[in-house]
C-alpha cells in the first residue's frame, strides 16, 4: 500500500507537468495567431495584400510547416479578426477598469498605476474609460497576456462567433478562465444566455461590468439537463438536482461546495430539512437553495428567512459570514418580489427557473430592457 501511495505521487507530478505544459503550448499558440492576424489585417487595411495574397499566404505555409494545422485561408481571416477584435479601441476603451482590476488580480507584481477616467457610451451602457491614449497600448499588451493567452483557441472561436458586445466577450474570456469550461461547457453556456441571466440576477443596481466578477449569482437557472414528467413534485425536482449534481454545480457556479440535500435543522423540539444546502469557497459562507415548483409568493421567505437563522445559530462557524438563501421558483411577478424583499433583513435572493433552453435572443431583450429601464429610472 505504502509503495503504491508513492506511485501515486509520482502520477500526480507527471499530471501536473503535463498540465503546466499544455498551457505554455496554448499560451504561445494564442499569442502566435494573435501576431500573424496582425500582419494580415495591417497588410489588408493597407491594400498590399487582396484574398488571393491571403490565399498564397495559407498555401506557403502549409507547404513549409505540414504538421502545423490551421493555417488555411480560413483560419488565416480567423486570426485577422481574433486581432482586429481584441486590438481594438472598442474593445479596450470601455473596458479600461476591468482590464486593470482583472491584470492586477492575476498579477500580484503589478505596479500598473490607474488611469485617469472619463465618461464615454458603450453598446449597452455607460462606463468609465480611460482618457490617456499614451498608455492604451500597453493595456492592449495585458489584455494578451493575462486574459486572451489563458484561453484555448477552440473557446476563442465559440466566443468570437456566437458574442456580439465587447462587455459579452470579456465576460465569458473571464469565465473560461475562472471556471476552466470545455469547448462544450462553453457552448452550453452561449446558448443558455449565461451573460444575460447573470446580469439580470440583481436588478436593484445598474448593470455594470464592475459587477463581473463578484456576481455570482443568475436568474433565470437553466436545468435543460433534467428528464422530468410534466407533473413532476418539489422531491422530483430536487431527486433529480441530486442526481445531475455536476451539471448543476456546472450550471450555478463555481466555488459551490455540496454539503447534502434534506440538511436538518433542530430547533426546539422539532426536526427541519432543507432542500439543498452548499458552502461557498470564495463568499466563505453557507448557501441554501429551496425549491419551488410554483410562483413566488411572499410566505416563502418567512421559511427561507427561519432556515437561514437556524443556519447561522447552529451550523455556521464563526469566521464564516451570513448563510445567504436562494428561492428557485417556476414563476415570479417581479412587483411582488420587490415589495416582498423591501423588508427582509437576510441576504436572499428570488430566481427563476427553466427546465428548457431559453432562446438567446429572448434574454437578450429582455436585458436590453432592464438596462433602458435603469438608464430612466437614474435619469428620474
Amino acid at each position: 500500500m505504502k509503495v503504491k501511495n508513492e506511485f501515486e505521487q509520482v502520477a500526480i507530478l507527471i499530471e501536473e507537468a503535463k498540465n503546466r505544459a499544455f498551457q505554455n503550448v496554448n499560451e504561445e499558440l494564442v499569442r502566435l495567431y494573435f501576431k500573424v492576424g496582425n500582419i494580415v489585417f495591417d497588410k489588408v487595411a493597407a491594400g498590399t495584400w487582396g484574398d488571393n495574397t491571403v490565399n498564397e499566404l495559407a498555401s506557403f505555409l502549409q507547404q513549409k510547416f505540414s504538421g502545423f494545422r490551421g493555417f488555411t485561408r480560413r483560419g488565416l481571416y480567423r486570426m485577422k479578426q481574433f486581432y482586429e477584435v481584441y486590438a481594438s479601441d472598442e474593445f479596450v476603451l470601455p473596458l479600461t477598469e476591468q482590464i486593470q482590476a482583472w491584470y492586477v488580480r492575476n498579477n500580484r507584481n503589478s505596479n500598473m498605476s490607474a488611469m485617469p477616467t472619463q465618461t464615454v457610451k458603450s453598446s449597452q451602457m455607460e462606463l468609465k474609460v480611460s482618457a490617456v491614449p499614451t498608455q492604451i497600448n500597453e493595456l492592449k499588451s495585458q489584455v494578451v497576456d493575462s486574459l486572451l493567452c489563458k484561453v484555448t483557441w477552440s473557446n476563442h472561436l465559440e466566443i468570437l462567433s456566437q458574442t456580439k458586445s465587447s462587455e459579452e466577450k470579456f465576460f465569458y474570456l473571464m469565465h473560461c478562465i475562472n471556471e476552466k469550461w470545455s469547448m462544450r461547457e462553453l457552448r452550453r453556456q452561449l446558448s443558455s444566455g449565461c451573460f444575460e441571466r447573470t446580469m439580470m440576477s440583481d436588478k436593484k443596481v445598474p448593470v455594470t461590468l464592475a459587477q463581473f466578477p463578484q456576481n455570482l449569482f443568475k436568474d433565470p437557472y437553466i436545468f435543460e439537463f433534467l428528464d422530468l414528467p410534466d407533473d413532476y413534485s418539489e422531491k422530483d425536482l430536487e431527486k433529480a438536482l441530486v442526481l445531475n449534481l455536476q451539471k448543476f454545480i456546472l450550471e450555478i457556479g463555481k466555488g459551490y461546495a455540496y454539503m447534502g440535500n434534506q440538511f436538518r435543522l433542530q430547533v426546539g423540539n422539532k426536526d427541519y430539512y432543507t432542500d439543498l444546502l452548499f458552502y461557498h469557497r470564495d463568499l466563505q459562507c453557507l448557501v441554501l437553495f429551496e425549491l419551488k415548483i410554483q410562483e413566488f409568493e411572499p410566505e416563502f421567505l418567512g421559511k427561507l428567512n427561519f432556515y437561514l437563522e437556524a443556519l447561522d445559530r447552529d451550523v455556521k462557524r464563526s469566521f464564516e459570514k451570513n448563510s445567504i438563501g436562494i428561492l428557485l421558483c417556476k414563476g415570479k411577478d417581479t412587483e411582488v418580489v420587490e415589495y416582498s424583499l423591501s423588508r427582509n433583513i437576510s441576504p436572499a435572493l428570488i430566481a427563476e427557473y427553466e427546465t428548457r433552453l431559453i432562446p438567446k435572443n429572448i434574454l437578450a431583450n429582455k436585458l436590453h430592457q432592464l438596462v433602458e429601464q435603469l438608464s430612466i429610472e437614474n435619469i428620474e
